[in-house]
């Protein structure tokens, strides 16, 4: 029986084909250029996409195989991935950030039959990367983006070939993708999952109206997170095609706040990174006690609010949702003072996204939440690690058996976190199992409570904690943009004030002993991020951890790097 706003379909494909029946000439991808945004509607996206794959055919690949997207979210990913699924073969989406052995790496894990090559900060040395009985199928030139040469241009495959002659309808246990996870600890693992696993997440929410997103039908969403991550492909990708939602695009970092600006989205998933970012570019204009005395005053609070969140591109948001990482209470403090309450997802690649949700208004600000309707959370009494079951489980890693072994074991999928729940059922993440380090006292550090910390300080906007191996810990940090704005003396004085504040409320052994300001910028571009944002923490030790007794033996508690 079909949910409630949502038609009965098994996967994500018979969504797009419902859509093209019933609204042909609706708007579904806007890709913007410059002030000019391009929109696809859905007749148009099944006319490239069904002709794409013909293509696919006519080169030679069959049924079942493999094709994998190597490029950043535009409209041309969501067409490619069409393609695939609308001629019965596997999509295997790839971070565009791999570096050339990587990219390598992961073509041949995933038997790849075929890449398509698009929108690219960088090209480089990768086409001799490329398996020689691999295709490729480069997208149309994206300007101020790499430029590729090699493969078979978009362009001239769709206009060579016919629509397909009749589109491939999945059976709902057939495979649908392989998400290689970011490979941060060792080589990056495929994880499968079905066609039926993302339609049943969203007709479930509808059915238990848990998180609500069936409430809002034809959505307006914003598409900038990579489309390879579970979360933008089941809360951007998959709301679209089975509500008839639009996708727009964001054309590059520079313009990202002028693209969200110009969407306003009804459903808006970021990451906490985003989160920051945002509430220290408002900080940056507007002082935290400043904000605290205007928005005591009621009219002016009303008005004030109002234009902040249409400023950050969220007046028409209905839903609004964080995940990937934990998100700070403090962010979600504030933001709900905004009259923006920050949905928590928390889950894994493993589980198709989230697990728990945080969409009651009186969720603890410090918890992820309660388990989806149908989904269960126990915590291991030795190591405190969460472990989970759910519907919407992986089929395991892709020809790795020993590794699915390790971590499915008994119906139970042994998630690397560490939580523990209070007393209404409400889980809280305290960080992963290892993240922990111990001190040269023999001590063990759980980082994440003491970076939530020192991350209130607004002239902070990372923070990394950190000394395997020195006698106290340490902590790491990028400055802010209002830190930027700041003299170099009060800077001081603040992160002063922030360490002593935060180390009276600390046991002995856990205090820290010294800030270490790196003036290098944390980005995915030197690897200390991940494509979704958080911290490379093995990136941190393997380039610092030389350095890290001489910055705690050092008699000022304030140290700056270059």
């Amino acid at each position: 029986m079909a949910s409630i706003g949502i038609p009965d379909h098994d996967s994500l494909p018979e969504y797009f084909y419902h859509w093209v029946q019933e609204k042909p000439d609706a708007p579904f991808l806007k890709q913007p250029k410059g002030t000019h945004w391009k929109i696809v509607t859905f007749g148009e996206a099944y006319e490239q996409a069904s002709k794409m794959a013909n293509a696919l055919i006519s080169i030679g690949l069959k049924k079942g195989d493999h094709v994998a997207i190597y490029s950043k979210n535009c409209y041309h990913w969501i067409l490619a991935d069409l393609a695939i699924m609308m001629c019965g073969m596997v999509s295997v989406p790839l971070y565009h950030n791999l570096s050339a052995n990587q990219l390598s790496t992961v073509l041949q894990l995933a038997d790849a039959k075929a890449v398509f090559i698009g929108k690219l900060d960088q090209w480089l040395a990768h086409p001799e990367h490329v398996p020689n009985d691999v295709q490729i199928i480069r997208f149309p030139y994206y300007q101020g983006n790499a430029e590729v040469t090699e493969g078979v241009l978009w362009d001239d495959l769709v206009n060579s070939n016919e629509l397909l002659p009749e589109v491939h309808v999945p059976d709902p246990e057939e495979l649908w993708t392989i998400l290689f996870t970011s490979g941060t600890t060792g080589t990056p693992k495929g994880v499968m999952h079905i066609h039926n696993t993302p339609v049943q997440i969203i007709k479930d929410d509808s059915k238990n109206d848990w998180v609500g997103i069936a409430k809002h039908p034809t959505p307006n969403l914003l598409s900038y997170l990579p489309l390879n991550h579970v979360a933008e492909k089941i809360g951007v990708y998959a709301v679209a095609l089975m509500l008839g939602g639009t996708v727009s695009f964001g054309e590059s970092i520079d313009t990202f706040a002028k693209n969200l600006q110009d969407t306003q989205p009804t459903i808006f998933f970021a990451v906490p990174r985003i989160w920051t970012k945002f509430y220290l570019a408002v900080a940056n204009k507007m002082s935290l006690k400043k904000q605290k005395l205007l928005f005591s005053i009621p009219i002016i609070s009303g008005i004030l609010k109002r234009k902040i969140r249409y400023g950050l591109g969220l007046s028409k948001a209905k839903i609004v949702a964080t995940g990937s990482a934990i998100t700070p209470t403090y962010l979600k403090v504030w933001y709900a003072g905004l009259g923006i309450h920050l949905i928590e997802a928390y889950g894994m690649t493993e589980v198709c996204g989230s697990i728990t949700n945080t969409p009651m208004l009186d969720a603890p600000k410090d918890s992820v939440g309660k388990p989806i309707p149908g989904c269960e959370i126990k915590i291991a009494k030795d190591t405190q690690e969460v472990l989970m079951k759910s519907p919407y489980m992986m089929k395991g890693y892709y020809k790795d058996p020993e590794m699915t072994a390790k971590v499915l074991k008994n119906g139970w999928l042994h998630s690397g976190d560490k939580g523990s729940f209070d007393e209404n059922g409400f889980l809280k993440i305290i960080g992963r199992v290892s993240d922990a380090f111990k001190t040269s006292k023999g001590k063990y550090i759980t980082p994440n409570p003491l970076e939530e910390e020192i991350e209130k300080n607004v002239l902070i906007e990372q923070v990394c904690i950190a000394g395997l191996g020195i006698p106290q810990p340490i902590a790491i940090v990028n400055l802010s943009e209002v830190a930027h704005a700041t003299p170099k003396e009060e800077v001081e004085v603040a992160l002063d004030q922030t360490l002593s504040k935060l180390n009276d409320t600390l046991a002995n052994y856990t205090r820290v002993s010294t800030i270490v300001i790196d003036q290098n910028t944390w980005n995915m571009e030197n690897a200390f991020l991940t494509p979704t944002l958080k911290i490379r923490r093995g990136e941190i030790d393997r380039r610092y951890s030389k350095y890290f007794l001489e910055w705690h033996d050092r008699n000022e508690n304030i140290v700056w790097y270059e």
